[in-house]
């Protein structure tokens, strides 16, 4: 059984930074395409960014150029960098994995097989 949980929430400014951690037991991450998702009050999940297990990475196009997803797996755990962020950023952000794979789409929430918690960030204008 995968187990994530997610890490560095909070409280941010507009214009500040967060990094959001997703670190996982149960399965190395390494052989595992890890995706971020975040759901506003009153709106849908929505995709935020995936590294696939073998080094692709994609991103909502709304955060390219301001988050970044990156990996490290001697810790076993996904980062999510959010840099200049706005207060539209303000979600719960899920982390959610599955084993490696390119045959799966990415934004597809159906597509992933374990979930975080969900960790609540907030941008205060």
């Amino acid at each position: 059984q995968v187990q994530l949980v997610e890490s560095g929430g909070g409280l941010v400014q507009a214009g500040g930074s967060l990094r959001l951690s997703c670190a996982a037991s149960g399965r190395t991450l390494s052989s595992t395409d890890v995706g971020w998702f975040r759901q506003a009050p009153g709106k849908e999940r929505e995709f935020v960014a995936q590294i696939n297990w073998n080094g692709p990475i994609t991103y909502l196009d709304s955060v390219k150029t301001r988050f970044t997803i990156s990996r490290d797996n001697a810790k076993n755990t996904v980062y999510l960098q959010m840099n200049t962020v706005i207060h539209e950023d303000t979600a719960v952000y899920y982390c959610a994995a599955r084993p490696g794979t390119f045959l799966r789409p990415i934004q597809s929430l159906g597509s992933y097989d374990y979930w975080g918690q969900g960790i609540q960030v907030t941008v205060s204008s």
